[in-house]
């Protein structure tokens, strides 16, 4: 059973993941501070199922010191990991002339210095293990823009552009990188927009509507399957055609 790491898997989109590469036979590592009622349901699908399986890794990706022994522990309990998925993210909102400096920080450093980070780990390990797969989880904000989410928007151009680049690294030894890139979905991210909000989204878009996490989830898992060996250094826009 192949190991996928999967971070911010405890709710939202990266459950989502879990649970999609969990029916599709993968051993899921799923890193989140607390597990909570959705994942642990999640572990219980899967044994239940009996394809693949979930395992929490309780973990604070804020710690950046950290994330080495993170790494460590999993390769010593699980074995070699054949795929990442750094999924997680905060999205802050808010207009960057009143936006906290704390706040623009602590961004910054979970959406992309914590996932750079994780993935320099993972790589080494990948690349004395003859490949891997590296998916990272960008947004369609970073290269349309939104207002009020300048700083989110940032973080996730700075993913996709780490992912064109590392992709050219790591790919003389069989290692993959690409991203995907969500339109807005029905995700705790979504929230606090009212129904007229995600109605003008969804009317803009050209197929009328939003797409749901579990596109985005089986998106990945083609990324990390062998259908998408020879795919690397891409964004996948996955958004109900809202940037057509």
């Amino acid at each position: 059973m192949l190991n996928v790491m999967v971070t911010g898997a405890s709710r939202g989109l990266g459950l989502a993941i879990g649970r999609r590469l969990a029916a599709a036979g993968y051993h899921v590592l799923a890193v989140a501070r607390t597990a909570g009622a959705e994942l642990n349901e999640a572990q219980r699908q899967a044994r239940q199922d009996g394809g693949g399986a979930i395992e929490h890794l309780p973990f604070d990706l804020s710690q950046i010191d950290q994330i080495h022994e993170l790494v460590s522990a999993a390769r010593r309990t699980y074995g070699p990991l054949h795929g990442l998925v750094n999924n997680a993210a905060i999205g802050t909102d808010g207009m960057l002339a009143i936006m906290h400096n704390s706040q623009i920080e602590t961004l910054i450093r979970l959406n992309i210095t914590s996932p750079i980070v994780l993935t320099k780990y993972v790589v080494r390990n990948m690349m004395a293990d003859g490949g891997g797969r590296i998916v990272n989880i960008g947004s369609i904000i970073g290269f349309t823009g939104y207002s009020g989410l300048s700083v989110y928007g940032a973080s996730k151009s700075a993913i996709m552009g780490f992912t064109r680049s590392l992709a050219r690294e790591v790919g003389k030894v069989s290692i993959t990188v690409n991203a995907v890139a969500p339109g807005f979905m029905d995700t705790e991210m979504t929230e606090k927009l009212d129904e007229e909000q995600r109605g003008q989204i969804a009317r803009r878009s050209a197929l009328r509507r939003l797409a749901e996490p579990d596109d985005v989830a089986r998106t990945v898992e083609f990324l990390l399957g062998d259908a998408g060996r020879n795919i690397s250094g891409t964004t996948v826009t996955v958004d109900a055609g809202a940037t057509a």
